[in-house]
């Protein structure tokens, strides 16, 4: 290769390499947008932590943009759950959000290991445009508890690790950075210039004029007590009934994601001083069902748990539930919710005859990771050809289960999502085709088994089985 090289004239390899680096360079679109100005606001109140970026990207091009990166680093890669984006347009109090289309994308000179998501625009962004984009991302086990083990008495003290630099395929022209902590209490973070902090906030920046790619970590070292709440594995299944009603049944996994507890609990200390002692622990959650439910049980491996509190009205129903002991960080429990619902307020018919049920994905308890969530749709027997619309992307398949007085079994929809967060309880819809003529099949079974019976009894009350004369 080397010989093949030497034999090429100096010139045409000259001319040669030059136009290789410009259609290198055509290729790439940080050479033709810039980000003019770039707002990331990190907040840290919670161990779902939310990332709330304003983008104000600019075509320096001669050529229409259609689209906009934006880049994760391999960290953010593994514990990311979901990105939103949608285009800005007016002033503060009258800002107009139109949702943008988000899909994940490759870009040739990105560094190993960096993710990135293509942000496609309403209309493309001409030479010397400007353009304003709200993007939210998520991010699920991203803080690290340190100490990893605590006392009863103690507070949980966590890290978190970030850039101060916003990581982005562009130019960033001027950028700004702000964190907020659950507290005032931050034992130690990195300070890149200018660095401030007032009360529950810091602010890093701003900055101006950093190159694609550039990075600048920070470590952060602070105080976090609320319930690092985390479902291992829940499996809901949602059971239509032609009949009139819906049958929910939700099997929970849960486990304190937190510092790990050590020592021995105190339960008297727990309760005696419930504001000085096991601070990070947690014996509450809050569960948000649909409204009208009925027949509400909640029940774990030992059997029914009464201390849960139900709160309905037209709009909504509030399950307050208690675990028989309070979680501390690496406590385990798993229960049982299940309930019933009224068929009409979520089974309807489309225009084109087929029923369909809209209902809500995700986990109904309030500020939890779900690390495994599987959703089952069992529908009638004798439904045929369904079809799933969701707003984001989902393993599925399906099933057969037999209930009672089934002949064929009935076909179940299954639908499997991991690191499910509570921006995924959003409605989505099961499709299928259904003939009339199935709902009268058990009661025709039914029928048919009483009128046997009798027949049975008749001709055994009649049958003269001695063997006299």
């Amino acid at each position: 290769m080397a010989m093949a090289i030497a034999m090429v004239p100096q010139p045409l390899l000259t001319l040669f390499l030059f136009f290789s680096l410009l259609s290198i360079a055509n290729s790439s679109p940080s050479q033709h947008l810039q980000i003019a100005n770039a707002e990331r606001r990190i907040d840290l109140t919670s161990h779902i932590i939310k990332v709330y970026l304003t983008l104000k990207v600019e075509n320096l091009g001669t050529s229409p943009a259609s689209e906009v990166h934006i880049a994760f680093s391999p960290t953010e890669v593994e514990h990311l759950a979901i990105v939103k984006a949608a285009a800005t347009s007016g002033k503060r109090k009258k800002k107009t959000y139109v949702p943008l289309d988000v899909k994940s994308a490759e870009l040739p000179d990105g560094p190993n290991g960096t993710k990135f998501f293509s942000i496609t625009l309403l209309t493309p962004l001409s030479k010397g445009e400007t353009t304003t984009l709200e993007v939210l991302y998520i991010l699920t086990h991203s803080l690290e508890p340190f100490p990893v083990e605590i006392s009863q008495s103690e507070s949980q003290l966590v890290y978190f690790r970030d850039s101060a630099i916003l990581l982005s395929p562009y130019h960033v022209k001027q950028q700004t950075t702000f964190i907020k902590t659950p507290s005032t209490r931050v034992e130690s973070f990195t300070v890149v210039d200018p660095t401030k902090r007032a009360g529950t906030e810091l602010k890093y920046g701003p900055y101006e004029n950093h190159p694609p790619y550039s990075y600048s970590p920070v470590l952060i070292h602070f105080e976090n007590n609320n319930a690092f709440a985390v479902v291992e594995e829940l499996e809901r299944e949602i059971e239509i009934s032609h009949w009139g009603s819906i049958q929910v049944t939700e099997q929970y996994s849960l486990v304190h994601a937190g510092a790990r507890h050590k020592g021995v609990f105190s339960r008297v200390e727990y309760q005696t001083k419930p504001g000085g002692t096991g601070v990070s622990s947690f014996k509450h959650l809050l569960a948000k069902l649909p409204p009208r439910v009925h027949s509400v049980y909640y029940r774990d491996g030992i059997g029914n748990i009464s201390s849960s509190h139900l709160r309905t009205d037209s709009w909504k129903s509030e399950l307050e539930i208690e675990p028989r002991y309070p979680l501390f960080g690496g406590w385990k429990s798993t229960f049982v919710i299940g309930y019933g619902l009224p068929l009409q307020d979520f089974l309807f018919e489309s225009p084109d005859g087929r029923r369909y049920l809209n209902f809500t994905f995700g986990c109904p308890l309030v500020e939890t990771v779900v690390d495994k969530l599987i959703v089952k749709v069992v529908l009638p027997e004798g439904s045929k050809d369904p079809t799933v619309e969701i707003p984001f992307e989902v393993k599925q398949h399906l099933e057969i289960k037999y209930s009672y007085l089934d002949v064929v079994g009935r076909t179940v929809v299954v639908l499997e999502k991991r690191n499910a967060v509570p921006e995924h309880n959003a409605p989505f819809q099961v499709y299928y085709s259904f003939n009339p003529i199935f709902m009268l099949a058990e009661p025709l079974m039914l029928v048919s088994a009483f009128f046997l019976f009798f027949v049975a009894s008749v001709a055994y009350l009649h049958i003269d089985l001695s063997i006299r004369k």
